[in-house]
């Protein structure tokens, strides 16, 4: 009888894309996987594509504030639970894997009522409302960032689970010593993209002093691409800019140093991968957990720390400027980064489910 996973993530890509790297180990060692997830996320469109068979929960967050959503939330929580219940009973896993997304709570909580192995991963240096919960019942608690749950969670380090091709990547001393010419910068904003990183930047690249202006890869969000390629040309600044990077251990490969958001999954790319960054975190991120997690990279002279409300052009211009001129300050700070890499936890995540099934 082959061991069956049910695996619980959706909603973003900081969300999907560990899961499926766990999900794809998994299953190369002959396990059977079945994903669950909401019916208004993105896996919806992206989990199929894989292969993988995808059940669906009819829910939505209830964090936040309105009158409405807080009187609504206990029936929101009661339905996606019977929902959740359903579904196990149908399905029989033998184990139940969160990676988050709003399906990962009713699905934990039903997994406990029905008495199947659950196991967490956290993405996040602060975990989220829903994980903190199903800590304190969880069979293991896996984190990405040392010391995110407290001590009665008893929960295992190991990083994010990244794509086997961007741990595939050469070292960092590999990789520079073949970039010659301008420094390569890589802009990322996510796949919704920042607007203030596309006004910001190109306003500070127009600023810096032709000689040291760095080669530029800029992804800009599907949405925002347009306003973006305007930006650059009214300053007249030469850019590559597109709405997604599909190929991201390419773009990691391409890169000298990058400007990014602080999300979890990206940072824990830029540690693997082995490059330095200057991290702006989303403001507006629940408990402000993208600053925690971009100080994983910053504590270590890995990258440098900018919030959004002192991100300014000559300010940025000044700091691009000086690291342009450094190649050796560069790759100090890809190096460490790759110091605090864990490439392995997609197997050691993957390996914990595995041997934890009795089927």
């Amino acid at each position: 009888m082959e061991p069956h996973v049910m695996v619980m993530a959706g909603g973003t890509g900081g969300h999907l894309f560990p899961a499926l790297a766990v999900a794809d180990w998994m299953k190369q060692k002959g396990c059977r996987i079945t994903w669950l997830g909401s019916r208004s996320g993105m896996e919806n469109r992206l989990i199929p594509g894989y292969g993988y068979p995808l059940e669906t929960l009819q829910v939505k967050g209830v964090r936040g504030s309105g009158l409405k959503r807080h009187l609504a939330a206990p029936f929101t929580i009661s339905k996606a639970l019977w929902q959740a219940y359903r579904v196990l009973r149908r399905t029989r896993p033998n184990l139940v894997l969160g990676m988050g997304g709003f399906a990962t709570g009713p699905g934990g909580l039903a997994a406990r009522l029905m008495r199947i192995p659950l196991v967490i991963q956290e993405q996040n240096a602060i975990p989220g409302l829903t994980n903190r919960i199903l800590a304190q019942f969880a069979t293991k608690v896996f984190e990405a960032f040392p010391d995110s749950f407290g001590a009665e969670a008893q929960a295992e380090t190991v990083g994010n689970p990244v794509r086997q091709d961007i741990v595939s990547l050469d070292v960092p001393e590999a990789r520079f010593a073949e970039h010659e010419g301008a420094i390569r910068l890589l802009v990322l904003g996510g796949s919704l993209g920042a607007r203030a990183l596309n006004q910001c930047i190109p306003e500070a690249l127009s600023l810096m002093p032709q000689k040291l202006r760095p080669q530029v890869r800029h992804q800009a969000g599907e949405k925002l691409l347009d306003e973006t390629l305007a930006r650059y040309r009214e300053l007249a600044v030469d850019a590559e800019v597109k709405a997604f990077e599909t190929e991201m251990a390419e773009a990691y490969a391409w890169a000298d140093l990058v400007i990014c958001r602080a999300g979890a999954l990206t940072v824990s790319e830029l540690a693997v991968a082995g490059l330095g960054a200057i991290l702006v975190p989303y403001p507006f991120a629940v408990d402000d957990h993208q600053t925690r997690n971009a100080e994983f990279l910053v504590n270590v002279d890995a990258a440098y720390l900018i919030h959004q409300h002192s991100l300014d052009g000559r300010n940025l211009a000044r700091l691009l400027g000086s690291l342009c001129a450094n190649r050796k300050k560069l790759l100090e700070m890809a190096l460490a980064a790759r110091s605090l890499a864990k490439p392995d936890a997609a197997v050691r995540v993957g390996r914990y489910c595995m041997e934890a099934i009795d089927p």
